[in-house]
This record gives structure tokens, C-alpha cells and sequence, in this order.
């Protein structure tokens, strides 16, 4: 049997965020939809950039935030994703191995260049999202590593990383290594856009049992389900074989089983400074109180600090450590 060396392993976009404050006026001059995620080519990433203000630049993408966030609260964490050999490839690959997380993949040494994201921040919080995909997306299965897979009792899969054929293979092989070592499963389903291109196939990958855990917003739920109604979703989510968690943003979270609803209240909040990876964060705290053994309810909790940590701060990896801040709060580390 193997080892188990890590909690989580996730798999996903290998990004770099850019970072500015923007107002409104910005967003009209630029013609970007506030609030949004669009994927740009290189030259558009390129002007987007020298049009924005003063700029904080660091390692990104959702999968990777998670682990960060994981091994924050003290976790074990690894990442599998694609860079090139290029400075933000390097700048990626130093920022995520810096905080004790284990990333195995091989960068690409020609290609397209390392993934990056324009991210401008308005006063109210808001995010709004430019995205060049680059290298990120030439995953592939050879790009799976199986003694890392073998060794992570769950497998974290970013919903974002499904469009590339050669990477959807990649998340089948992970989770099939995964499953056959007895680990868990589990996948973010990442954009509501995202789901309503690929609804049926991830309603087919949690009903042939390829995975046992669904991290999905109430947007994203309602897509998946096709219906306006939450409390319609809910109850579908409730009849499949998985253990589900979905976040309401200000009124908390819940976590579904065919047992069982939870309801867990969110964090309390000062300022909302920056909502970039506040999805992202609470699944780091949930999925560390899965790798500990705790119940669902302080599963949730441990999510709900860490999302709202990182709502209140601008970027979405951890400046402060959120050990401290669950132990502070009274939740088992």
C-alpha cells in the first residue's frame, strides 16, 4: 500500500495573476465585462497589461490557490500543472514549491508561454478576469504522476481544465490511479460558463462513480441542473452519489449528501477588499478538514475562515497563515 505523503493533490491551470486597481471607466474603456472571466490571446493579454495601473504579480490559478490555502492551515499539499521555461513559468514554479508544496510537472521548454491572468480589481471588491491560457493548457496524461497521485489521499480536479482534450484525459487517468489506490475524488465545477459547455459530461463523471466530491457555487449549480430554481438544484444534487458542497457567498455554505443538508454560516467579513479566490480558499479549508477526519459542519467552517481571509485581502494565495487564524477561532488543526 502506499504512503499517503500529501492530503490533496490538485490538478489544474498553472497561472500567474497580474493584479491592479481599476474603476468602472477603466472596464468600459477596455470593453471587459465587469465581474467576468474572458480567455484573450497573447497580444491582447500583452495590451491589457500596458494599459493597467501599478500591478501586483503573483502565482495564481484555482486549483494551485486551493493547495496554497491547504498547506496555509498546514496541510500537505502537491500541484500538478503546465509552465513553460519562460520567467513567469519560473516565478510559478519557485512561488508554489516556496510554500512546501510538492509540483512534479516538467515545464515545456517550447510552446506557447506561461498562463496569465489580468485581473483588475474595482473599489466594491469585484474582480474582473483576463485570461491568456497559454501553456497551461498542454497538459497532458504524461504530465500525471503516479506515485504523486497514488500518494495524495484526495485528488483535487479544476473544472476550468476541461476543455483541452488532451488534459480531460489527463483527469480521467489521475482519478482512475487515484481510486485504485483507494483515494478520494473530487472536482471544483469552477464557472458557471464552464458547466453549461461540459453539463453532460460532468453529470456522467459523478454518475459512473468517477467522483466523490463536487465543489460547486449556487451559480454553477443551478447551470448544472438547468433550473432557476436553487432549492430544484439542491434536491438533484441531494440524489447523486456524492458527497456536495456549495457556496452562497454571504449566506454561507451547504453541504449535501442523500443523509443529510447542512447549512453553515459564512465567516464574519470587515471590508470586502478583493472576492479573487474566495471559491478557491474554501475548498482549502474543506477539503484539509476531510484530510483530517473532521465533520462536515467544521469541514465548512474551516472554509468559511479561509474564504473570508481572502476576501479581505487583495489576491487570492494567503498573506497570513491560516493555522493560526482556525486556531484562533477556536477550530481543531
Amino acid at each position: 500500500m502506499t504512503t499517503r505523503r500529501h492530503d490533496v493533490l490538485g490538478i489544474g491551470n498553472a497561472i500567474v495573476d497580474i493584479l491592479a486597481r481599476a474603476d468602472d471607466d477603466f472596464l468600459v474603456a477596455q470593453n471587459v465585462h465587469k465581474g467576468a472571466m474572458q480567455l484573450v490571446d497573447e497580444a491582447r493579454a500583452e495590451a491589457l497589461y500596458a494599459a493597467m495601473g501599478p500591478a501586483i504579480v503573483m502565482s495564481g490559478g484555482s486549483a494551485a490557490n486551493t493547495i496554497a490555502g491547504l498547506a496555509s492551515l498546514g496541510g500537505s499539499g502537491a500541484f500538478i500543472g503546465k509552465v513553460k521555461t519562460d520567467d513567469l513559468g519560473r516565478q510559478f514554479a519557485h512561488d508554489i514549491r516556496a510554500i512546501g508544496i510538492h509540483f512534479p510537472t516538467a515545464p515545456a521548454a517550447d510552446g506557447p508561454a506561461t498562463a496569465r491572468s489580468m485581473i483588475l480589481v474595482t473599489p466594491d471588491g469585484e474582480r474582473t478576469m483576463n485570461t491568456y491560457l497559454g501553456a497551461c493548457q498542454n497538459l497532458t496524461p504524461d504530465d500525471i504522476d503516479r506515485d504523486t497521485v497514488e500518494s495524495s489521499g484526495i485528488v483535487y480536479l479544476e473544472g476550468y481544465l476541461w476543455d483541452p482534450p488532451a488534459a480531460k484525459e489527463a483527469f480521467i487517468k489521475a482519478a482512475d490511479i487515484a481510486h485504485a489506490a483507494g483515494n478520494r475524488v473530487a472536482i471544483t465545477l469552477s464557472d458557471s460558463f464552464c458547466v453549461d459547455r461540459y453539463r453532460d459530461e460532468f453529470l456522467d463523471l459523478m454518475r459512473r462513480g468517477k467522483l466523490d466530491i463536487v465543489f460547486a457555487n449556487e451559480h454553477e449549480l443551478r447551470s448544472l441542473y438547468q433550473t432557476a430554481d436553487f432549492d430544484t438544484a439542491a434536491a438533484a444534487l441531494r440524489q447523486e452519489e456524492v458527497l456536495g458542497v456549495v457556496t452562497r457567498s454571504e449566506r454561507g455554505s451547504l453541504v449535501v449528501t442523500r443523509g443529510e443538508t447542512l447549512a453553515v454560516p459564512a465567516h464574519p467579513v470587515t471590508q470586502i477588499v478583493d472576492s479573487t479566490g474566495a471559491g478557491d480558499l474554501f475548498a482549502s479549508g474543506f477539503l484539509f478538514g476531510l484530510a483530517r477526519g473532521l465533520d462536515h459542519r467544521t469541514c465548512a467552517r474551516h472554509g468559511a475562515l479561509a474564504a473570508a481571509e481572502i476576501i479581505q485581502q487583495m489576491g487570492p494565495r494567503p498573506q497570513r497563515s491560516l493555522k493560526a487564524l482556525a486556531e484562533e477561532s477556536g477550530l481543531p488543526v
